[in-house]
């Protein structure tokens, strides 16, 4: 499947965001929009668990292609400037939508494995290691401590 129009210009935005240990503001931007839509609000914080616990390093059994990609489909979900402006009201948030169910599609098989391995984990220490600190700065200092 093709990715979507104007998803491709946010791979090396994604690239060079992890290299730079960035991720942290960008999980904190996604929970800060949050989707108020039903399903696709339980799709968004998968994702975002997923980078939480890969970026404190409980979780290293995904490809970094597959991370790329859905570090890259959180900032098109977060960005002002794609496609539609978010601010264009009832079809704002249609193109991400588009992107994030794109995004889900194309890395299911690493979601359904990331879901396995909580299946696996105590719900304790689930809540520990997808929990976002008060602040990014707060979650680098703590990745840095591991």
């Amino acid at each position: 499947m093709k990715a979507p129009w104007n998803f491709a210009r946010f791979l090396p935005l994604a690239e060079r965001l992890l290299s730079r240990g960035r991720l942290p503001a960008l999980l904190f931007a996604v929970a800060r929009k949050g989707p108020r839509l039903g399903q696709l609000k339980d799709d968004v914080r998968l994702l975002q668990a997923l980078c939480v616990a890969w970026w404190r390093g409980e979780y290293r059994a995904i490809s970094p292609k597959a991370l790329v990609t859905i570090v890259a489909g959180l900032l098109y979900f977060v960005s002002p400037l794609d496609a539609i402006p978010d601010w264009l009201l009832g079809v704002g948030l249609l193109d991400d939508i588009a992107v994030l169910g794109w995004v889900l599609k194309t890395v299911s098989d690493e979601l359904d494995a990331f879901r396995a391995w909580r299946q696996r984990q105590s719900p304790e220490k689930l809540r520990v290691v997808e929990r976002l600190p008060d602040t990014p700065e707060a979650l680098r200092l703590e990745q840095n401590r591991s």
